[in-house]
């Protein structure tokens, strides 16, 4: 098999792998009674705040959409409303099989129908995760200030003591922390050396590649409407917060918790994603945990919530990215068919 075809499907097997190990360390210790109750539960959750919960999800979705096109007007470049909205769910459903996936697979279908050079696309992308890295950076602080007795402990416990013994070994053995340090200067002697070569590579089209992702970064720079990207992106995490807390509401031992206690599973959720392939088995493992730990809520409804939420999603982006596939050909063709036929003399 191709190396190229390999790297992503081996990828995708341990990540997979991954998720799956999640789901079991979940439901290993669920007794037969247990899972009667998580059923039952489920059973008897209120699906219309599920619907309410899908829809606000999906309206996150179309600002991302518009936000992106936000960002590529500095650039010259734009993309067709339903064009931008169809690249990013198909980008959404890719990343359920590889992460970052997604953000490729949107910049080439941009490249392809909409004629929005790929480096460009893509250093506008990275601008958005530059951003949504602050806002969660700012959903994090908010948090430990609302939720600090709840989450302290936890914090303590997987985040501060892990990296406090890690900095306990560099202090307590200098030879290392030299060895770093030389390390470090070795690089920076090592780039001076070879910055000839390095300008060699950044010419013709190396250059032409990482001056297109340049001027997307930039892009953020040269807004033209920069309220309107700020309220976009305050919209589309205020819409993944709200997702999240009508969905609460379908599970009657999670209906009363609060926003605040929201905020804190939204957090800890968005972390769930980054650990497997669209979040699979980590994001209700995670929640399911603190849900339990931090709240005392029933093993049934703290297991029910998370995967009710993440099925829904799952369910809702699979849906739309199939009909993206299949809308956006279509869609495009006569623009295609224009371009295609001769012009008059």
């Amino acid at each position: 098999m191709n190396k190229a075809r390999l790297k992503p499907l081996l990828q995708f097997v341990l990540l997979l792998g991954i998720g799956v190990a999640f789901i079991w360390f979940s439901f290993k210790d669920i007794t037969e009674e247990e899972k009667t109750s998580i059923i039952s539960a489920l059973k008897s959750a209120d699906y219309f705040w599920v619907g309410i919960s899908l829809g606000v999800s999906f309206l996150s979705h179309f600002l991302r959409a518009w936000r992106w096109n936000l960002l590529l007007e500095p650039s010259g470049h734009s993309t067709k409303r339903l064009n931008a909205l169809c690249h990013v769910l198909i980008g959404y459903f890719a990343n359920y099989g590889i992460p970052r996936m997604g953000e490729i697979s949107r910049c080439t279908l941009a490249a392809k129908y909409d004629k929005v050079p790929f480096e460009v696309g893509l250093g506008t992308v990275i601008t958005e995760r530059i951003v949504d890295l602050l806002l969660f950076f700012i959903i994090f602080l908010l948090t430990l200030f609302l939720q600090f007795q709840k989450l302290g402990a936890l914090a303590n416990e997987y985040v501060f003591e892990p990296m406090s013994k890690r900095f306990a070994v560099l202090t307590h053995n200098p030879v290392l922390l030299v060895v770093l340090i030389l390390v470090m200067i070795g690089g920076v002697i090592g780039l001076i050396m070879l910055r000839k070569k390095i300008n060699n590579l950044l010419t013709g089209k190396i250059g032409g590649m990482i001056k297109g992702i340049l001027d997307g970064l930039s892009s953020i720079m040269k807004l033209k409407r920069p309220s309107a990207f700020i309220l976009m992106s305050l919209g589309i995490w205020l819409c993944y917060f709200y997702s999240l807390y009508i969905c609460m509401l379908a599970i009657p031992g999670t209906a009363n918790l609060g926003q605040s206690v929201a905020l804190a599973l939204l957090l800890f959720g968005t972390l769930g994603v980054m650990f497997s392939a669209g979040g699979l088995g980590a994001y209700p493992a995670i929640l399911g945990g603190i849900l339990m730990a931090s709240y005392g809520v029933a093993k049934a409804d703290a297991f029910a919530l998370p995967w009710l939420s993440w099925t829904g999603q799952f369910a809702l982006v699979v849906a739309l990215g199939t009909i993206s596939l299949i809308v956006l050909p279509l869609y495009n063709k006569n623009k295609k068919d224009e371009l295609s036929q001769p012009t008059a003399e």
